[in-house]
């Protein structure tokens, strides 16, 4: 069973996502929390797969409870505000995905099993949104190092920055599927990065990728 918490000021909108959630075979909420401060204490209590979260609530808004959760569970944003600012300060903050309380409900449960299967839910209309993020703020000094990253290493995580899914990096480097899952794999393990959204970042915030301003 992947377990779920759910994390929203809205009372109704809890109940919805609960009602959504428990009615799938492998899948079953956990706990509930109203606010950002007990998003993160049923969370550590309860240390679900997978924590629903909405970016703005009472006491502690949703980026600063997903920062303070760290490792203990995986986080997917859902949220009214569609902005460049959220998308940045939710993934820096190490949310695995970002999604849209008007997405379809057959769509958010997907969401749900790829976050917890330990993929990022990052669409190119997403990285998009990142990209514009990272041109808009100021440039600021490179924080993480490739060291021990290999040149093809170093073209798949370009190419992971620039919003290609790994079906269309195996076709653009003419190598296999599973090559790719495995230039990955080591990618996500020299750089201490959770998920691709996290490699998305690594590769800005490294220089290897650069805005066009």
């Amino acid at each position: 069973m992947i377990r779920v918490l759910v994390a929203d000021d809205q009372a109704l909108l809890r109940g919805s996502f609960k009602v959504l959630v428990d009615s799938e075979p492998d899948l079953e909420v956990v706990g509930e929390a109203a606010t950002g401060v007990e998003a993160v204490a049923v969370a550590l209590e309860t240390r679900p797969d997978v924590v629903l979260m909405d970016v703005r609530m009472p006491e502690m808004d949703g980026i600063e409870a997903t920062r303070r959760l760290g490792d203990v569970s995986r986080v997917l944003i859902v949220t009214m505000f569609d902005l460049d600012a959220y998308v940045y300060d939710a993934l820096r903050a190490g949310a695995s995905g970002f999604l849209l309380k008007d997405t379809p409900p057959a769509d958010l449960i997907a969401a749900i099993r790829v976050v917890a299967a330990g993929d990022a839910l990052l669409a190119p209309a997403v990285t998009r949104r990142l990209i514009e993020e990272f041109a808009r703020i100021p440039a600021s000094p490179r924080v993480r190092a490739l060291e021990g990253v290999t040149e093809r290493e170093r073209e798949v995580l370009t190419l992971i920055a620039r919003g290609l899914s790994n079906t269309e990096i195996a076709k653009h480097l003419q190598v296999t599927l599973a090559t790719v899952k495995t230039h990955i794999s080591h990618l996500l393990n020299k750089l201490e990065a959770r998920d691709r959204a996290q490699l998305v970042i690594a590769a800005y915030e490294s220089g290897l990728v650069a805005v066009a301003r």
